[in-house]
């Protein structure tokens, strides 16, 4: 969905993209004539073929047929429409080009048509009469559509068969309240176009089975059974070029991508016939020669029918639970439905309306109206808050201080004023939260000093192995563990007993940890001291467990902002705005000291590449970092280009295989067709067959399950039922040189038995003949010498903001283009800015545009205060977790982690007051 912000660009995009594409056909048979639809077209009866003359008089917000003004409001700088884009996928256009009829044609355009409607439905208008600041649904549009049976041409080929079609939105709608065409209001539509996009390729995928084809779902759509991949990567020339093009700028952003092709479009070809095109097509196929599985000459046909498991709508229902509520606690009801109609893609028998239904129908859901959307969670998750919050405010004054007196203190303000806390405070659990470098460990050390002295044992744990066997040990706590270890050792847990619990980085904890170390705590009789800072990043899992505590169980925290880590007094000031929220002033201070670099868009890494490898000569330590993945390879791949032609890299460069993790959620490994052959399998658990830490390769993956194999060529069926056992990774190959920085990314053990740590940065020192790769940490000067099988690592020179967490540089150069937009907010920049001592560098090709982005807070709702914010009493909550929890009978397949939880004790309902 792409927006057009001028009558102007509206009637050049028309001329030159819609109706009179530069690589039309002779005789023009390729593009097929351009029809106004919608409601409104029917209203003011303009309905049939696109014209010039319509067109443009619609761009000038003018009544085609009257000359009169569309809507009241006629600026120059109007925002005439939106582009809406209907891609087919690559193999069903293949079959279209290739065939002898249109029957593909019709559908495609009957599902179009379908869509269009859907989103028409949900159209809306601003009402601002009266004082009143709302929006009101119309259910009318206007758009033209425009059916194009070809992709531009790369230089030098003919065009490749590509079916999509435009359908261009004007800004208008029918307001039957004040009877009269107003502008629409599209920001809702576009924020739900992944929902439509999977009704889109729900609908024309049924469509095509119920034709004779065969569907196979992949990640983003589906394809057609039948139609070989490489012919596939046959016809992908344009998508080929744009993925180049967009990775050497960086661009990820799906509007960018959409604005990308227009402007890398191949100058104008002479024209061809259809029947020219087909047969040029034919001999590209007939050229690319039998495939390698015995798939024949004829490489597009029809492919035999399979027998498929039984898939009802309620499974669909269940893996979008089970999906969405891992790492969210709320969600909006079109997220989960999509997930829901995507599971349903090659199931002809579940239709959209049953699967829709059946979410509607759903007993563990809570729906809540919210500014216009409908906000879901769980009983479950909310169960789980509640609990959570209960038992976080049952130890309130339960404790006696461990001093009545605070002791003499070596510091002092509110580093002092936070150790006081701990060591006076009645209650069972007590937060610090302390800003990025306001030296929380510092006042951990003579906290925990006089706890020791008062007789008490601390254990000291961290959600991730870094911060815990890496950061913490090396501050003096040698025995500090995770959080896993702790709650899967009942050694350590009965060693709590009576005694001090302190958590660091809190903040990264989910609800489901937090409340385990509630449990027990309070099993325990542990005081827990929970230290961490809410406005950085919180846990990939579900719920920002250490905020709830603060905002919603009103837990005391003791606040550190004061700034230490910051040397320098306007840098320190920045830093200190943005971890109290006020991210417009803090930008204001970076801009005036000059840290917000304009950067080229054709050429976004050229500045900051020069600055770190000049940080770098001058002996300082420096790191990158991009909200994005993709952004931060290409950085990385530049700066080892500037690294090894300045002789900062060894000459000599070593080629290995490294595995990225998938990051898919529970439900997306237990689910056959994400699955592809050559991926990986690593257990975290041991299972009877497997042995935790063992290493598998996906040999073959069907609705009979997934057959995998180890180095022994051994084969096993995957337990799909045990999918949070097990991680899915991806090979990949990454070049090493000497001099070389790289970040570990799952905890391990070297050839000598020591550990390495997820998020550990550690330096290339050499690699052998055997293919040992030999690290040493730059600041302990520990080597370690990595197994020729440990394929965990990669680049460290651009991380991601979540990696970068804890660490501190002397310079930080954050690469923050616009296409990384979609991956800013608040604790994003946040996080990045504040990991240098003496320097931060922003580089931006689009400064005010980050100012908003960086300005979202980031914050995940919480079910408790989803359903608090609407007032809700609370009986209603009870009720909730009381009534209606018990799922349909008639359901296959229970969700793990989203079933009614066990029946509360009369005593565990008396929940407090305003929760």
């Amino acid at each position: 969905m792409i927006q057009s912000s001028s009558a102007a660009h509206a009637k050049s995009y028309f001329s030159q993209s819609l109706v009179k594409t530069d690589y039309y056909l002779s005789g023009q048979d390729q593009e097929l004539s351009g029809q106004l639809q919608g409601k409104l077209a029917q209203r003011i009866d303009i309905t049939g073929s696109v014209t010039k003359e319509n067109f443009f008089a619609l761009c000038d917000n003018k009544n085609p047929t009257t000359g009169q003004p569309l809507t009241p409001r006629n600026k120059d700088d109007r925002t005439v429409g939106y582009d809406l884009n209907f891609h087919c996928p690559k193999s069903v256009s293949i079959l279209h080009g290739l065939g002898k009829d249109d029957h593909i044609l019709t559908a495609f355009q009957e599902v179009v048509q379908q869509t269009m409607q859907d989103i028409e439905r949900d159209a809306k208008t601003r009402v601002r009469k009266d004082g009143v600041c709302e929006e009101r649904e119309t259910g009318e549009l206007l758009w033209a559509d425009f059916t194009h049976q070809t992709a531009r041409p790369v230089d030098g080929h003919l065009p490749d068969p590509h079916l999509h079609s435009h359908c261009f939105v004007f800004n208008a709608t029918w307001d039957e309240t004040e009877q009269q065409v107003k502008a629409g209001q599209f920001r809702d539509i576009k924020r739900d176009m992944p929902y439509y996009q999977a009704r889109f390729h729900k609908r024309l995928s049924d469509r095509l089975m119920d034709m004779g084809y065969q569907i196979r779902r992949t990640d983003k759509s589906f394809e057609v059974e039948g139609v070989p991949q490489r012919v596939i990567d046959l016809f992908s020339k344009r998508t080929d070029e744009i993925g180049r093009v967009a990775k050497e700028k960086g661009i990820t952003n799906p509007q960018e991508l959409g604005e990308l092709g227009a402007r890398t479009r191949a100058k104008k070809q002479k024209g061809n016939s259809m029947a020219e095109l087909k047969a040029d097509w034919r001999r590209q196929v007939d050229e690319l020669g039998p495939g390698e599985k015995g798939e024949g000459k004829r490489l597009v046909r029809f492919a035999p029918e399979k027998e498929r498991s039984e898939l009802l709508p309620e499974h669909c229902v269940d893996h979008a639970l089970l999906h969405g509520f891992e790492r969210a606690s709320v969600l909006q009801d079109r997220r989960l439905l999509e997930a829901a109609y995507r599971h349903s893609i090659g199931h002809q028998s579940v239709t959209l309306d049953e699967t829709t239904e059946r979410f509607k129908a759903d007993q563990r859901l809570i729906h809540v109206q919210d500014r216009g959307r409908t906000m879901s969670t769980t009983r479950q998750v909310l169960h789980e808050e509640l609990q959570m919050v209960k038992l976080a405010r049952q130890g309130q004054g339960k404790f006696k201080p461990i001093y009545v007196t605070p002791p003499e203190l070596k510091l002092d303000g509110q580093q002092a004023e936070a150790v006081r806390h701990v060591l006076t405070t009645p209650h069972q659990v007590s937060i610090i939260r302390g800003a990025a470098g306001s030296g929380k460990t510092t006042l951990m050390r003579e906290a925990v000093d006089w706890i020791e002295k008062a007789g008490k044992k601390v254990t000291v744990v961290a959600p991730t192995s870094e911060a815990s066997r890496n950061v913490l040990r090396q501050e003096g706590f040698e025995q500090a563990e995770t959080v896993a270890k702790l709650l899967a050792d009942q050694q350590l847990q009965n060693e709590l007993t009576g005694q001090v619990l302190w958590v660091d980085e809190a903040g990264l904890l989910g609800t489901h940890d937090m409340k385990a170390l509630l449990e027990l705590a309070n099993e325990k009789n542990t005081r827990l001291i929970l230290g961490g800072d809410t406005r950085q990043h919180a846990s990939v899992v579900r719920g920002d467990a250490l905020r709830i505590l603060n905002t919603v169980g009103n837990i005391k925290t003791a606040e550190v902002s004061k700034i230490y880590r910051q040397r320098n007094e306007q840098y320190r000031s920045a830093v200190d705005d943005l971890s109290k929220g006020d991210v417009g002033k803090a930008f204001q201070t970076l801009d005036q000291m000059g840290a917000i670099q304009a950067i080229d868009p054709m050429k976004p890494n050229d500045a900051l590449v020069n600055d770190y490898v000049a940080a770098i000569r001058q002996g300082k330590s420096a790191l990158v970092v991009s909200p994005t993945h993709q952004q931060s390879e290409e950085v990385t791949k530049a700066l080892r280009e500037k690294m090894k032609a300045s002789g900062l890299l060894g000459k000599k460069e070593f080629e290995t295989t490294r595995l990225s993790n998938l990051n898919m959620t529970q439900a997306q490994k237990g689910d056959w067709r994400n699955l592809k052959e050559g991926q990986v399998i690593q257990f975290n658990q041991n299972r009877p067959g497997f042995k935790r830490g063992s290493v598998w390769e996906v040999a073959r993956s069907s609705d009979k399950g997934v057959l995998i194999r180890n180095d022994l060529k051994h084969t096993q069926l995957l337990p799909m039922d045990k999918s949070g056992d097990y991680e899915l990774y991806q090979k990949s190959r990454i070049t090493l040189a000497r001099g070389d920085q790289v970040r570990i990314t799952r905890n391990g053990f070297d050839e000598g038995k020591n550990r390495l740590h997820n998020g550990q940065l550690l330096e290339v020192e050499s690699v052998r003949k055997s293919g040992e790769i030999v690290l040493r940490n730059s600041i302990s000067k520990a080597h370690y010498t990595l197994p020729t099988d440990f394929r965990h690592l990669t680049h460290a020179y651009c991380i991601t903001s979540h990696a970068s967490q804890g660490k501190t540089v002397d310079e930080v150069f954050i690469s923050q283009p616009s296409g990384t937009f979609a991956g800013t907010d608040a604790k994003q920049f946040y996080v990045s800015v504040s990991r240098g001592r003496n320097g931060v560098h922003i580089y931006t090709d689009d400064k005010e545009q980050l100012l908003d982005y960086a300005a979202r807070l980031g914050d995940r709702q919480s079910a408790l205060e989803l359903v608090r914010r609407k007032n809700r009493p609370q009986e209603y909550v009870q009720q909730h977790i009381r009534d209606g929890v018990r799922q349909n009978p008639k359901q296959k397949a229970p969700v793990k982690d989203v079933q009614k939880p066990a029946p509360a004790k009369a005593k565990d309902r008396d929940y407090e007051p305003g929760l």
